[in-house]
């Protein structure tokens, strides 16, 4: 598949915005692949920031010509990737987007995000159930400045338009006592959804990526920047109209409130089905509380009183220094503390993680497994997590790419025998994957303050 990255005038929502568009579309199409699939992308930028893509959760190699983050795409060039998906990954719902240093805020916020699925999650699910209608419901969010989606500078609390599939409150059809999976997916750079169905209770049996080993139920969804979840929505009896909504949401004094909002529109009407019956395990169990853990490391979060800078254990993201080295075929315990008055979240790539508990509070491993998670202000989390299949450099950070743009990034090097890895070379890399931060430079989407 080829990927052209451009900014044009394009439907977003009710209005006609110029934004950072893949193949000329605000809303790319879902790319699709199942495990041990090779997926081949061709990356064009023709926009005047550097740019990338990362899948968003996929267990792949970090290393070119893979899912390299360190990459700069200048203007006019183009870059080649390619994925070797493990037969072992798990299936579910990702993203991809923009993981360019300094503009990933700015670009995606600005439009650079689709969604990816990995089949099959119905292999899963019980005989009535494994042809249900599915729907893809990518959140995506906007700011407007004139004529345009704003990316810079972004104020995480200002005025957003919330869109699904870059639709302004589409409808979503149900026939009473149907029930249908929907992939639910925050594709936005920074804001926080609260998802609520008056009437209706979303049944989740995976998020990011991974199938839970038993169903559970909840009456509203927190999904972070970055965060999916896969439910399974049943229809009341009787026909009627309900609003998909985000409630208000706070994260913290030093954060941002979130007001109501519509999303879309549920139609419930024709002709009745049978409820199905809602299962209650699902996927496979894994487990590792009992593993033997190699090593244990603490990431810390603060940030200044500005709001303009956001550190991990005291330092601002250098893609040329190692913070962290952990060993192939190895598990390891990370606490992430966040010293800050604010929420914030924390994502690893390459491997997904078990959260083993919230404020010392013990997580259900049947539903513990993720690849981002919000970190509660004045808070920590615990989790482990495998290194398996690849080595290589690669990332963690604050999934608010506000606050990975400002500082909140550290590198992560999973070595073999302890030899560290080495840094890519080709020639898109060469004389940019080094580049650093330059007092002063404020480029697009990197603007100062979180605040509201």
């Amino acid at each position: 598949m080829s990927i052209k990255v451009e900014r044009k005038r394009v439907q977003v929502g009710n209005q006609m915005l110029y934004a950072f568009t893949y193949n000329g579309l605000y809303m790319p199409p879902t790319l699709r692949a199942r495990p041990g699939d090779v997926i081949e992308l061709r990356m064009t930028n023709h926009v005047d920031q550097d740019t990338n893509i990362h899948l968003h959760g996929l267990h792949v190699s970090p290393r070119p010509p893979a899912d390299d983050i360190f990459i700069a795409i200048g203007y006019g060039q183009t870059r080649n990737y390619r994925y070797e998906l493990p037969k072992s990954i798990l299936p579910g719902t990702y993203w991809y987007h923009s993981h360019a240093h300094f503009y990933s805020a700015a670009q995606v916020a600005g439009g650079e995000s689709g969604v990816l699925i990995i089949d099959d999650l119905r292999q899963y699910l019980p005989r009535d159930l494994k042809y249900v209608t599915e729907h893809t419901i990518g959140l995506k969010d906007d700011q407007v400045d004139g004529d345009s989606i704003k990316t810079s500078p972004l104020s995480i609390g200002a005025a957003t338009n919330r869109t699904v599939n870059g639709q302004q409150n589409p409808v979503i059809h149900m026939r009473p006592g149907e029930t249908q999976l929907w992939r639910l997916a925050n594709i936005g750079a920074n804001i926080y959804y609260k998802l609520h169905l008056p009437g209706s209770t979303f049944h989740v049996i995976g998020q990011d990526g991974h199938p839970v080993h038993r169903v559970y139920s909840a009456d509203s969804l927190v999904i972070a920047a970055g965060a999916r979840f896969d439910v399974l929505v049943q229809a009341g009896q009787e026909p009627g109209v309900a609003q998909l909504e985000t409630l208000p949401y706070n994260t913290g004094s030093a954060g941002n409130q979130f007001p109501q909002a519509d999303l879309a529109t549920v139609v419930t009407e024709g002709k009745p089905m049978r409820p199905a019956t809602i299962p209650t395990t699902f996927g496979p169990a894994k487990d590792l509380t009992h593993a033997d853990i190699a090593a244990r490391k603490t990431v810390v979060y603060t940030e200044n009183a500005a709001g303009t800078e956001f550190y991990i254990n005291g330092r601002t993201y250098d893609p040329d220094r190692i913070d962290f080295t952990s060993r192939l075929n190895t598990v390891e315990e990370w606490t992430v503390v966040n010293a800050s008055d604010e929420q914030h979240s924390f994502h690893v790539h390459t491997n997904q993680f078990q959260l083993m508990s919230v404020n010392g509070t013990p997580v259900s491993p049947s539903r513990g497994w993720y690849d981002t998670i919000t970190v509660p202000a004045r808070g920590s989390v615990v989790v482990r997590t495998q290194f398996l299949d690849f080595t290589g450099k690669t990332v963690l950070h604050c999934h608010i790419l506000n606050h990975e743009n400002m500082g909140m990034m550290a590198v992560l090097d999973i070595v073999r025998n302890g030899v560290p890895s080495q840094a890519a070379s080709d020639p898109v890399t060469a004389g940019k994957q080094s580049s650093g931060h330059q007092p002063g430079h404020q480029p697009s989407g990197h603007g100062k303050g979180h605040h509201g």
